[in-house]
């Protein structure tokens, strides 16, 4: 099938790239010359395992393009994917500007039949807004064409994204009309074959079902944050209440882990829309502010503990960080608990040694060259001079380091984990001060 998607992010270039690696042909549109120049010339502009050798083989084979024309995307494709982004706006709302000027596109150049499927994160009402842009262009044009526009949410984690799309839990599909639902089918038959995962629904019902799987998980995150402080307070340990209750089938083990907030490019934008949303309609989503307000508090946990320990004095003192990507895998790093914690440590006076794999780059588009942030290429390098060591991701290189490499290099024996790596025992044996999330601080003395 030919197809069409405006927007090469994320959402996108993802999308893409599957849909062409099963034999489709897809040409993706992006009103940004550099970033089409970029993938023309074998560039990936985000990092996702896996990406960069899909992208290239399927532009090898000629299924895949990459275009600044949206005439030709209009022309290009029988779906025309809307894969644009959907900031927050200063009230929390989803800015859809992305996605309507899209939907005008659309109407200005469609000559028949189209399927517009709104794959990005988007309010619930969004399919009729896009419906009545391309209805509006369409009339000014002088012309009835007929048109089906669809919700189609994206279920993607980044670091897994790929095996996310070939592999899907469901793939929802929220349409009005019985035909363009069993073209959709149709279209990701190569991603449904194992078992039925396509599910067929209202518009608005789909539209609903991405937030509310993204309220969800967060709502998960912030109680075992909340539970956390107080296993801590009343002198419990988190990880084995965690055991304890994640053994129920009821509640499992996924997202229960306690840590240092949660970050990234959709959790907080969707929780805030989603608030936004019941706002506007007169309803008070009384859960929903308090999973955004629990996540907030804890993104400063950790500041919280180094100040303690070192009695609120961290003027020219040296903060090794080891993560700054909101999670693996990704270089992400938006509403990231390392970007509060660094700018917290900022103002205390303090400056950081931070080592991420893969998000150096992106800490330095973000904060530029700064005497206060020294970006090192390993996690040991960022030990040198420093008075503590604090961790915010969980990339698995951090999981068994050289403890006694770490004591060594540290001018003070201690480390400050926010996603409690390391076996309390074990840090004693090794003569380190550890704290952690949810658990009694351990002392090597």
């Amino acid at each position: 099938m030919d197809v069409s998607i405006f927007g090469s992010g994320y959402v996108g270039l993802v999308t893409g790239a599957c849909l062409a690696e099963v034999g489709n042909h897809v040409l993706c549109v992006d009103v940004d010359a550099d970033k089409v120049a970029l993938l023309n010339a074998g560039g990936v502009p985000i990092y996702e395992p896996g990406l960069d050798e899909l992208i290239s083989r399927n532009r090898q084979a000629g299924r895949l393009e990459f275009t600044t024309d949206a005439t030709a995307g209009v022309r290009h494709g029988l779906f025309q994917f809307i894969a644009v982004g959907t900031p927050p706006d200063e009230d929390g709302s989803a800015d859809l500007r992305h996605v309507l000027a899209v939907a005008a596109s659309i109407g200005e150049h469609m000559t028949d039949y189209r399927i517009i499927v709104d794959k990005s994160t988007v309010p619930v009402g969004t399919a009729d807004r896009v419906g009545a842009t391309v209805r509006e262009v369409l009339a000014r044009r002088g012309l009835d064409l007929e048109f089906d526009v669809v919700s189609n949410p994206e279920f993607l984690k980044e670091g897994a994204a790929i095996e996310d799309f070939m592999r899907p839990d469901r793939i929802i599909v929220g349409t009005d009309n019985p035909r363009t639902g069993e073209l959709l089918r149709v279209l990701y038959g190569p991603f449904n074959r194992n078992h039925d995962r396509f599910m067929l629904m209202d518009i608005r019902s789909a539209e609903l079902t991405k937030y509310a799987a993204n309220a969800m998980l967060a709502t998960k995150i912030s109680f075992m944050n909340e539970l956390s402080n107080i296993a801590e307070a009343v002198g419990a340990d988190i990880e084995m209440v965690r055991v304890g209750i994640g053994s129920d089938p009821r509640i499992g083990y996924q997202f229960i882990y306690p840590g240092c907030g949660y970050g990234g490019s959709c959790f907080p934008k969707d929780v805030r829309a989603l608030e936004r949303t019941a706002a506007m309609l007169g309803y008070q989503p009384q859960l929903l502010q308090a999973v955004e307000a629990v996540n907030d508090r804890q993104k400063a946990v950790l500041f919280q503990k180094i100040s303690e320990y070192f009695h609120g004095d961290l003027a020219d003192k040296v903060i090794a960080l080891w993560g700054l990507a909101f999670k693996p895998n990704t270089d992400d790093m938006r509403e990231a608990s390392s970007r509060r914690l660094m700018e917290l440590l900022w103002e205390a006076g303090a400056r950081v040694r931070a080592y991420d794999p893969v998000a150096g780059d992106e800490a330095r588009r973000l904060y530029g060259e700064r005497p206060e942030l020294i970006l090192v290429d390993n996690e040991m390098d960022a030990l040198a001079g420093a008075d503590a060591l604090a961790i915010v991701t969980e990339w698995p290189q951090f999981r068994s380091p050289d403890f006694a490499g770490i004591k060594a290099r540290l001018r003070q024996p201690v480390i400050f984990d926010g996603r409690n790596l390391f076996d309390k025992a074990q840090m004693r044996l090794c003569g380190l001060d550890y704290h952690s999330i949810g658990r009694r601080p351990v002392s090597s003395a």
